[in-house]
């Protein structure tokens, strides 16, 4: 199971936490929760691939706003954690391993912003509202238009 998902999982654990450290100690913990809890799968509910990537998922967003990440942060320098898009974006992005990014960057760049937000940074749709400065039902309606759009991409993608 490893051999086959580890890259996959690497990649999208990588994309939250952004550090190499952090996601190699992440993902350990991720193979233990699946190993742990995989009587709790359900086919019926959607694809094992899915469900292991939601964990890793979960798990990489637990950890960023765990209090000991958060006091490792402050005991850092400013240039060790400061998210930089500008170099990731131009550095051989190793979280890139099923191809998302492309289907993602195909999306209208609000639609993008709201993905990233949630999905990668861990913002609730409370959070989005408040970062972006509009109304709630505003954010649910963009983020339910923003998932259609790209479900309907990955499927043209597969």
């Amino acid at each position: 199971m490893y051999d086959h998902y580890s890259g996959a999982l690497y990649g999208v654990i990588f994309r939250i936490v952004q550090s190499k450290e952090y996601t190699e100690e992440i993902i350990q913990d991720v193979f233990v929760k699946i190993w742990n809890s995989v009587h709790q799968y359900d086919s019926q509910k959607g694809r094992f691939y899915t469900w292991m990537i939601n964990i890793a998922r979960n798990t990489a967003i637990d950890y960023l706003k765990s209090k000991g990440f958060q006091n490792e942060l402050k005991n850092q320098s400013i240039p060790d954690f400061v998210y930089n898009s500008t170099a990731l974006s131009t550095s051989n992005n190793t979280s890139d391993f099923i191809g998302f990014n492309n289907v993602l960057e195909s999306l209208e760049t609000d639609k993008q912003e709201l993905i990233n937000m949630a999905y990668y940074q861990g913002y609730t749709q409370n959070e989005i509202s408040e970062q972006l400065k509009i109304p709630l039902g505003t954010v649910k309606t963009k983020m339910r238009n923003a998932l259609m759009k790209l479900r309907d991409l990955l499927k043209d993608y597969q």
